[in-house]
């Protein structure tokens, strides 16, 4: 328990100045630094053609995100089907089939990292250190970037933050920002150097970090029917510091951070579980200083802790006192370095953040922990990953002011600009998508059992299925991994799910923010609804409860919920 509360107090020690200095990096603010990340800046300017003070509108904000997007796809894809002729290869790893290939590089380009293969038998160093790590520090960056722009826009855009009294005429396109600049400025003077910060700790407790081949041993007993074992290195270091950091979640080996190569101390699984909310955290407070609204940090910051609570308490709750723990086959899967609590503990933090990375294996997992790990990526806002997350929440904060400006007969209105017909049938396509897209596929795979993969029958299958499509959707990554998913199906509808999950919760909110900026700022008066208040929180933690947990409670009681109620009965 103590690491509970070590982890939550310094998330919120170290989060708060980072986020202050994440502001001043994405207000473009001067600082000392300026000599050392200038003339870098500059020179990926000139490369990529842009000028940096030249401000997009969200359209071609979007458009340079999603050209962005296109060019790394198809580098990275052919990267992983050509890593056998590449360098960086020691261990002479073949290419990937082009399927696995495609599901890869779509994974982690949208910022998931959901993994169909094992990383230190099917990936060679140069596809770790380039396709993998370089999207890992950039994507992350890429949704920070477009929340920022979000931002911009539900305040009227670059110039109306700069000069708050300045008037501007009603459906004139408004300046985001430049989204080169955005995702330049994040990854070179927060991202990078946070990673190399705690890639050397990881390696100071062991981590390997080099580019050698891994040793060939003898097994200890020279009874067993393996004479001799290949122990799979790398710079494993860095590539765990950019996972854990960027809401990543994809690991060097396949069983992730329960393997004692990823994580092999007390202190190194403290750090890791850590980083899993650290910048997601920073993010919340780099609201208020970036829009001068401390009110609204704390709306965001006090929203996303208490449901972070509250999932974390009853995660742990059922892994460790629910009526399904004394069940013998839950230990199977789980690291017995770790415990149950900080079992419960990542696995709540993981899923909370879309981060998907594991010390234990969830389909391990009792099945109400389970279930709350499948609620906290519905949500996907808890606290999200970096810059989705918090997207989402903006999502639920619109859609919130309109309805209860409905129900008290106020005018629907967020900052002074009116949420108007155009703006709630976007919000509701958004919302719409979810549902469509999870229980459609997986009501496809359940109908055809030959191309399911299912480990188990019955409840737990169910919940198998359910969650990885969840997980998909979510940007999460991680997954029940009874699983057989490497198969095509698994490979191309996984990597549709992905898409759709990442792009739309992106471009959606940014073209809402877009069509408010272009409103006049409406004068506050008696009918205006406050949302920065105690009650409205309330109610938009309600409103997300009823949005996702509810619509998708009988998936729910089909998996988890039934799963629980047979070993419960089992028990008794």
């Amino acid at each position: 328990m103590i690491e509970i509360f070590l982890v939550f107090a310094l998330a919120v020690g170290l989060g708060w100045p980072l986020g202050l200095y994440l502001a001043r990096v994405m207000r473009g603010d001067r600082s000392r630094l300026d000599p050392l990340f200038l003339p870098v800046e500059r020179a990926i300017y000139r490369a990529l053609g842009t000028d940096p003070a030249r401000g997009m509108s969200w359209r071609g904000y979007a458009l340079a995100f999603l050209l962005s997007n296109a060019v790394l796809a198809l580098a990275v894809w052919a990267l992983f089907m050509t890593q056998a002729w590449l360098p960086f290869n020691p261990d002479a790893v073949p290419n990937m089939r082009w399927d696995t290939a495609l599901h890869t590089m779509v994974s982690f380009l949208t910022n998931t990292n959901q993994q169909h293969y094992s990383g230190q038998a099917q990936l060679s160093y140069l596809s770790q250190m380039v396709g993998i790590v370089g999207l890992q520090v950039v994507t992350p960056m890429m949704g920070l970037a477009i929340v920022v722009a979000t931002l911009r826009g539900l305040f009227g855009g670059r110039q109306a933050m700069a000069n708050p009294g300045a008037a501007a005429r009603e459906g004139e396109t408004r300046d985001l920002g430049n989204y080169w600049v955005d995702v330049t400025r994040a990854t070179l003077r927060f991202m990078i150097p946070l990673c190399l910060l705690w890639a050397a700790l990881l390696t100071w407790q062991g981590v390997p970090s080099t580019l050698q081949s891994g040793a060939t041993i003898s097994p200890l007993d020279q009874s067993v029917e393996l004479k001799q074992q290949k122990i799979p290195v790398g710079p494993v270091a860095a590539m765990v510091a950019a996972k854990q950091l960027g809401t990543n979640g994809g690991g060097w080996y396949g069983p992730n951070s329960t393997v004692a190569l990823e994580n092999p101390t007390p202190f190194s699984n403290l750090i890791e579980t850590l980083a899993l909310i650290l910048i997601p955290v920073a993010v919340t407070f780099m609201i208020g200083p970036f829009t001068g609204r401390r009110k609204l940090t704390a709306l965001v910051f006090g929203s996303m802790l208490l449901m972070s609570t509250v999932s974390t308490g009853l995660s742990v709750w059922s892994e460790a006192h629910s009526a399904t723990t004394a069940d013998v086959a839950l230990m199977e899967g789980k690291e017995t370095r770790f415990g149950a609590s900080d079992s419960a503990l990542w696995s709540a933090l993981t899923t909370q953040s879309s981060n998907g990375s594991v010390n234990a294996m969830h389909d391990s997992l009792a099945p109400l922990t389970g279930g709350m790990a499948m609620v906290n990526m519905l949500i996907n806002a808890i606290w999200g990953g970096i810059g989705c997350g918090l997207q989402q929440f903006l999502v639920y904060l619109l859609l919130s002011v309109f309805l209860a400006g409905l129900m008290t007969g106020r005018t629907p209105e967020l900052f002074g600009r009116k949420i108007e017909a155009p703006e709630v049938r976007l919000l509701a396509l958004l919302i719409l998508l979810q549902p469509l897209v999870v229980l459609g596929f997986s009501a496809i795979t359940l109908a055809l059992p030959s191309i399911t993969g299912n480990s188990n029958p019955g409840f737990h299958g169910i919940g198998q299925v359910f969650y990885e499509y969840t997980s998909a959707f979510a940007n999460n990554g991680s997954g029940f991994e009874g699983l057989g998913d490497a198969t095509y199906w698994w490979n191309l509808s996984c990597a549709a799910v992905l898409a759709l999950g990442r792009y739309p919760a992106l471009i959606v909110p940014l073209a809402v923010a877009g069509l408010l900026a272009r409103k006049r700022v409406a004068p506050e008066s008696g009918g205006t609804l406050h949302a920065e208040t105690p009650t409205f929180a309330l109610t938009l933690i309600a409103v997300i409860v009823i949005l996702t947990v509810l619509q998708f409670m009988p998936a729910l009681v089909l998996g988890p919920i039934a799963d629980h109620l047979t070993l419960a009965t089992k028990a008794l």
